[in-house]
């Protein structure tokens, strides 16, 4: 099954004619991970939110081997996993177990596959251990991780995720990167943390006022100062990009979920 995305001509614009996608060309390949930087405004999230359908704009649109339409939504969103920035709009249950069942029940799975799903999911996140807690209860790194497990235990082929390292603390940081680096999936990063996409990205896009406006290696793009600044992007002060090694790839699935499709 394909977990590519073909986006070619793709326009959005908001009910108050406010045009946020203005013709958007993308390629992405099965197995690439990719960073997708720019300001705030550029339209990171809404192309994003595209990729499962959960906007719906004009022109070209394949995404998991599906052309993005109303009529593909269920299978899309099988497919595609989002990671939103706010995982308090992904966690709505009483329970950390309920919410991640949540996705693999309405699939139709019986409640011993869904038991299975739950378990690895929470496992691959290292949250196993608050199951039976309200994810209310949890710190803003903890709800990040249940977020990201209640789309794992989709098993989808496709994952996009929506700035997740804002608001974390550099523990919580590293910790997240740690989880993600042995995922074998597509990964989609919108995101204005460089360091990370440095760390877990072959490839960056640069989006501005709605287009592409580079797109290359990673760590190609953003050794361009000139570009990021034309585009508002800057590494952190005293950041020395040199000392950053992508991070390793694993031969075939180091974590069990991650690894099952």
């Amino acid at each position: 099954m394909s977990c590519a995305v073909h986006a070619s001509g793709l326009r959005y614009d908001y009910p108050s004619g406010h045009p946020a996608l203005r013709g958007v060309d993308l390629h992405v390949e099965h197995g690439e991970r990719v960073a997708v930087l720019g300001p705030n405004g550029a339209g990171k999230t809404t192309l994003m939110l595209h990729l499962n359908g959960l906007m719906l704009g004009e022109g070209a649109l394949e995404v998991a081997g599906l052309e993005v339409s109303s009529g593909t939504l269920h299978d899309l969103r099988i497919r595609v996993g989002v990671v939103f920035q706010d995982p308090d709009d992904q966690l709505f249950m009483p329970t950390v177990r309920e919410d991640v069942a949540f996705g693999p029940l309405n699939m139709g799975l019986d409640r011993p596959a869904v038991d299975e799903r739950v378990r690895e999911a929470l496992a691959a996140v290292r949250m196993a251990h608050v199951i039976d807690r309200a994810p209310y209860q949890l710190s803003m790194g903890e709800r990040r991780r249940v977020a990201l497990a209640t789309v794992l235990a989709m098993r989808p082929r496709l994952l996009v995720l929506d700035e997740p390292s804002a608001n974390l603390d550099p523990r919580a940081r590293r910790g997240l990167l740690d989880i993600l680096e042995p995922i074998e999936r597509t990964m989609l990063f919108t995101t204005h943390d460089l360091p990370l996409a440095a760390e877990l990205c072959e490839r960056a896009v640069i989006l501005a006022a709605g287009r592409v406006v580079a797109d290359g290696p990673t760590a190609e793009v953003l050794a361009d100062s000139a570009l990021l600044a034309a585009h508002d992007l800057e590494l952190p002060a005293g950041f020395d990009l040199s000392g950053v090694a992508l991070r390793p790839r694993p031969e075939g699935g180091a974590a069990a979920l991650a690894a099952r499709s």
